[in-house]
């Protein structure tokens, strides 16, 4: 056993046998407080025994017969992993027809003749001694019809009758489990496993059902082509009768599985721990349940209670043991054993009898520091027995806190939902029991939000031009803030036109892609804030051919005909610098107010020189024109002369008066003071007035100086209030202003909504209903409410992630929202708060709802490898978002000719645990579209596309070479076959060797001819009739000079000068014999592809020099380039093995070259 430790070690890699320490084995930790033991751990070696050896004789077996090959592995622990194998070690492959049973035996429904072989292997893996053992071979040969007909025809004379029966069709027979009922039993939350195999021709398919209920849903595959039934985590519920039904054409044939779930021992309360003080009382409760119903029994410090010492203060009661008035002696580990056929659970319980005083384990003076208006949480960890009771003070001196702004939680943490400034300073947490009291102190301080007080702005910027982005911050004073700019929400690019400053970016001679979203953010240890603006860049605009300018100011400034309220002003215009002046805008300063600051008075046409203005009371007037074009301002005129206007009482009241509360009892008055020409008059002053409304209450007014507010204490909460604000100098008073409603301070909501309910509409939207809050509960004006929600997990993947809540904001009184961007088969959580001025009300109790399943998204790639003559391998990923239960994929696929025309379509369904297909039986040199998506039990989700090819045949036709000088990057191929597939391959030495690669093309179809039958025509015709004519008389001749004697010498001839070019040769030993075209007509065998020993030729490149030119003779230049030129090869190839030498289909011929 480890030092210091309760592991026990068991190592045999120095000697010794694992037998010898089989057993099982159970662990014990004891000290003075009593005895803790574990469950029983059983140790058994493994074993991987040899296969027993026997005799295996021939299969023979008809065409169409069932056959049921026996794998009968050796039984090893743990049991072995059973697969078929060829000599080859390739994988038999299997189908509807063809398949492996749950205990290893390979079932044919019926046989066919690509079924003879002499190599099916059974191999039983061993995982955990890593060894594989291997069957003796089994050989099946399998007589077809034909072939037995052939047989009896050479045994029997022409006079008797022979011929075998044809292959017969057969309604399905079970060949697994037999009979018509069988019995399975299988433990809750374990894989149940249902199989049927049927014989039968044709192939028969296996459907299951339950009888008098449904499959479950969610819980439910099906294995081995529909002929193994998966359910998973089983449950007693999911006891009964299962019939599987396997049906082809003739018939169906059907067997009925009657299925018990028992269930080992599960806890449904299992003990927990106790501490209890000297005196007080108790319970151990252990209850659990198991299918036959369990037992319970308890033992003490690892013995069986009825022999263990005895405690007055312990009562047992079945699954509960009653603690009462327990002593310190009372401490002990209790054990609860519930137990039945299947198993048994085991669970320690520690009884602690303790009298502790109360430990605080907070570290003392432990600073906080919070953003003010933010939560702050106070700890205040405790430990004692009895528990502690725990009080919390503010300051040396303080009072208990008490109230609705703390939140006092259980482990004795203190919260304060908006800490403001006034929250700052020590808090003490006193803990304190009978055995007596200790208390711990901490720190709280409140800090200044940060905030950007000036943001960067929208900047439109020429190309090559600068730019420059503000953002000047405002931040507590003990807090370091950091600076970062993002662009587009990712780091600036790493370029020296980027100049990051204090507070503001830079970036020169700026270009297109700088044009994007700039983003400043400010972070400190408490807080984060950020702000943004957009960087557009535009093109230089042309340089006009005319100079345009901003005209020149205007001079000459005169005033005329003052009067107390008005006077005429005139100015001669500046030179307008070939835009005409469009306007003019005339200024004022009010030296006596505000010298040195220019307001707008008004504007005139700019065919206008003179205007009549008008004036206010006591005001200094000095004026000032500006003229304005097409191109923009010009500077301002120089000043006129000064006019000052006579006093007089205001003739205005101030505007935007209001009354808000900033506290739940004051009324804030504010308004906008009167500029200083509004005055009319020195001494301006405001009397303010205000009454409760819909009181009978006489106005209370008071008389202010020139400010901006005033602030009425005392008042109640949330009340409405009539205001008034009027004018007046020591001229006299304005007149009577107008009265304006106003409300006192608010108070956060009371009360929270109530009857929270959620109705899901469907995969991705929610509606929720709520009750409206009483109004006087509202204490403020009702904005709305607030709706927080979040997901709690994927139901799909069972996995929790971070919580992200969610807010919407429904303003006005509404009752109901609706929650859309919902993700599919989903559980949420929300709750409702009422929103008013001062901020949130509490929050309803949290509402669970769940979202149904929706259609999965795509398969998140699908990729097709290893293609061959006739087959293509298709890999997948399961869709990114699921949204369910994957049901199941559909693949679709079809030919494209070469006219891009698509073929008939094929569509197979996958089940959904599958992650790769491979398509067998195509064509080769074909280009095939694929259509594949994922399917949940509400429908099919969108689809991915591509698109492969099948290799070509490169045996057909041998490889044409062509010489490209090393300099040129492309080459014209003539003389291509319309409508054909071309494989090229590219080579090239250089001084890091030689390199190639290759790719597939088709040349397109070909084009209609428009030439003109000869044969069709008039003089061909006359011309042809001639010539017969000319042939006939020779003949003629010749068959004359015969008659008479005449030797003919040309036989002769060709007998001394033989021509071997013009005789036929004879295919086998290269000797001239006679032509024959027999081989044409002969059909193309459909194993013409595939050597019939079974060996596979190499189709991939070796991308050696050979391949290219002959051997040796290729040369290359210093510069790589090819010296010479290479020559095609005299003498034809010897075949590889036994391949078949028959001529290519020239419909299907493929082309090849280098």
């Amino acid at each position: 056993m480890k030092p210091n430790s309760g592991t026990l070690v068991i190592n045999i890699m120095n000697g010794g046998k694992a037998e010898a320490y089989e057993g099982v084995y159970q662990c014990t930790a004891r000290n003075e407080r009593g005895a803790a033991i574990s469950n029983n751990i059983v140790i058994r070696p493994s074993r991987s025994p040899l296969w027993t050896k026997e005799k295996l004789e021939p299969n023979h077996v008809r065409e169409g017969d069932s056959l049921v090959l026996h794998c009968r592995p050796p039984v090893g622990l743990p049991p072995p992993i059973i697969f078929w194998m060829d000599n080859a070690f390739q994988r038999l492959p299997q189908s509807e027809r063809v398949s492996q049973g749950l205990n290893g035996d390979l079932y044919f429904s019926n046989v066919q003749p690509e079924d003879s072989r002499e190599d099916y292997i059974c191999y039983a893996r061993f995982n955990h001694t890593q060894t594989i053992q291997q069957k003796q071979p089994i050989s099946v040969k399998v007589f077809s019809m034909d072939s037995l007909n052939d047989t009896i025809a050479a045994n029997l004379s022409d006079t008797d009758i022979y011929g075998a029966k044809p292959v017969t069709e057969r309604q399905p027979v079970l060949l697994t489990p037999t009979g018509s009922t069988s019995t399975k039993v299988e433990l809750r939350g374990n894989v149940l496993l249902l199989e049927c195999i049927a014989a039968g021709l044709p192939t028969p398919v296996i459907r299951w059902i339950k009888e008098g209920g449904e499959l479950p849903a969610n819980r439910t595959f099906f294995e081995n082509f529909k002929k193994t039934l998966k359910i998973i985590d089983v449950s007693e519920a999911d006891s009964g009768n299962y019939k599987c039904i396997a049906r082809n054409t003739l018939g169906s044939a059907h067997h009925v599985i009657s299925v018990t779930v028992k269930a080992a021992p599960y806890w449904i309360t299992a003990p927990r721990n106790l501490v209890l003080s000297p005196g007080e009382d108790g319970t151990l409760i252990c209850r659990a349940n198991g299918n036959p119903k369990p037992s319970i029994s308890w033992l003490a410090n690892g013995v069986p209670i009825a022999i263990a010492p005895e405690d007055p203060s312990r009562k047992v009661d079945g699954d509960t043991i009653i603690f009462s008035h327990v002593q310190e002696r009372s401490s002990a580990v209790y054990q609860c054993n519930a137990s039945n056929e299947y198993g048994y659970l085991l669970s320690n319980a520690f009884v602690n009898v303790l009298a502790e005083p109360p430990r605080i384990l907070t570290p003392a003076n432990k600073l906080y520091q919070v953003i003010a208006d933010s939560p702050a949480l106070l700890d205040c960890a405790y430990f004692g027995s009895p528990k502690p009771e725990i009080e919390w003070f503010k300051g040396v001196k303080g009072s208990i806190l008490r109230g609705n702004e703390y939140v006092f939680h259980d482990n004795g943490t203190l919260e304060i939902p908006v800490a403001q400034k006034n929250s700052a300073g020590t808090y003490t947490c006193v803990a304190r029991n009978e055995l007596g009291k200790i208390q711990n102190e901490v720190q709280l301080e409140i800090k200044d939000p940060t905030m950007i007080i000036k943001q960067p702005e929208y900047k439109v910027i020429q190309r090559y031009g600068q730019v420059s982005f503000e953002c000047i911050i405002k931040h507590d004073s003990t807090l370091l803030p950091t600076v970062t700019w993002l662009k587009d929400n990712d780091e600036l690019p790493d370029d020296d036109r980027f100049l990051v400053g204090k507070d503001n970016l830079t970036i020169m001679n700026v270009t297109d892609k700088d044009d994007g979203t700039y983003t400043c953010i400010v972070n400190t240890t408490l807080d984060s804030v950020s702000a943004s603006a957009v960087l557009t860049v535009v093109a230089a605009p042309p340089t006009p051919a005319i100079i345009y300018a901003r005209p020149n100011p205007p001079f000459d400034l005169e005033l005329t005909g003052q009067l107390e309220r008005s006077i005429d002003l005139s100015w001669i215009p500046g030179d307008e610098n070939n835009s005409p002046i469009t306007n003019f805008v005339i200024e004022y300063e009010d030296a006596l107010h505000e010298p040195g600051v220019w307001h707008y008075q008004t504007e005139v046409p700019g065919t206008q020189t003179t205007v009549q203005l008008k004036l206010s009371p006591y005001v200094n007037y000095s004026f000032r024109v500006i003229a304005v074009n097409k191109i923009g301002r010009s500077q301002p005129s120089e000043p006129s002369e000064q006019y000052l206007t006579k006093s007089a009482s205001p003739d205005e009241n101030p505007a935007n008066v209001q009354g808000i509360g900033s506290e739940p009892d004051n009324l804030v008055i504010t308004w906008e003071p009167l500029k200083g020409f509004q005055s009319n008059g020195p001494g301006l002053q405001y009397k303010v007035s205000w009454r409760q409304k819909d009181v009978d209450d006489e106005w209370t007014s008071v008389i202010v100086a020139n400010v901006s507010k005033y602030i009425v204490s005392g008042t109640p909460t949330f009340v409405p209030y009539e205001i008034k604000v009027q004018a007046l100098n020591d001229l006299g008073y304005a007149p009577e202003p107008s009265e304006v409603i106003g409300h006192s301070g608010e108070d956060l909501p009371m009360v929270a909504p109530g009857n929270v309910q959620v109705h899901v509409i469907n995969s991705t939207l929610a509606k929720v209903h709520w009750d409206p809050v009483p109004l006087k509960t509202v204490r403020g004006h009702l904005q709305g409410y607030k709706v927080y929600y979040w997901k709690v997990q994927s139901l799909s993947r069972r996995s929790r992630r971070h919580v992200e809540k969610k807010i919407l904001t429904f303003r006005g009184n509404k009752t109901f929202g609706m929650l859309p961007g919902l993700e599919p088969y989903s559980s949420y959580k929300l709750n409702v708060r009422v929103v008013n001025g001062k901020g949130e009300g509490p929050a309803s109790p949290d509402k669970v709802f769940k979202t149904p399943e929706g259609v999965p998204s795509s398969p998140s790639f699908l990729k097709i490898t290893n293609p061959t003559l006739d087959s293509l391998t298709l890999e997948w990923g399961s869709p990114t978002h699921p949204n369910g239960v994957l049901t199941s994929y559909t693949l679709k696929f079809q030919p494209i000719n070469n006219t891009h025309e698509l073929g008939p379509l094929v569509e197979i369904r996958i089940p959904a645990n599958e992650s790769s297909l491979i398509l067998k039986n195509l064509n080769y040199s074909t280009r095939y579209k694929f259509y594949f998506n994922a399917q949940t039990s509400v429908g099919s989700g969108s689809q991915i596309t591509e698109e492969a090819v099948t290799i070509m045949d490169e045996g057909k036709e041998d490889w044409k070479k062509e010489i490209v000088n090393g300099s040129r990057s492309f080459f014209v191929l003539k003389g291509l076959t319309p409508g054909t597939a071309y494989k090229v391959r590219v080579g090239a030495e250089g001084l890091s060797g030689f390199r190639s690669s290759e790719d597939v093309f088709e040349t397109g179809p070909a084009m209609a001819s428009r030439q003109v039958d000869i044969a069709t025509q008039g003089w061909f015709i006359g011309l042809m009739c001639a010539v017969a004519l000319l042939i006939l008389i020779l003949l003629i001749v010749c068959f004359i000079r015969r008659n008479k004697g005449g030797k003919y010498p040309v036989k002769e001839k060709e007998d001394a000068h033989a021509d071997p070019e013009i005789q036929p040769m004879k295919e086998d030993d290269g000797t001239f014999g006679e032509y024959s075209d027999a081989e044409d007509h002969k059909p193309l065998k459909k194993g013409s592809r595939t050597p019939s020993d079974r060996t596979v030729k190499k189709e991939d490149s070796d991308d050696s020099l050979v391949d290219y030119g002959e051997g040796v003779n290729g040369q290359f230049n210093e510069d790589g380039s090819f010296i010479g030129q290479y020559s095609g090869k005299k003498e034809k190839e010897p075949a590889e093995g036994n391949e078949s030498s028959e001529a290519p289909s020239p419909v299907n011929a493929m082309n090849s070259f280098v």
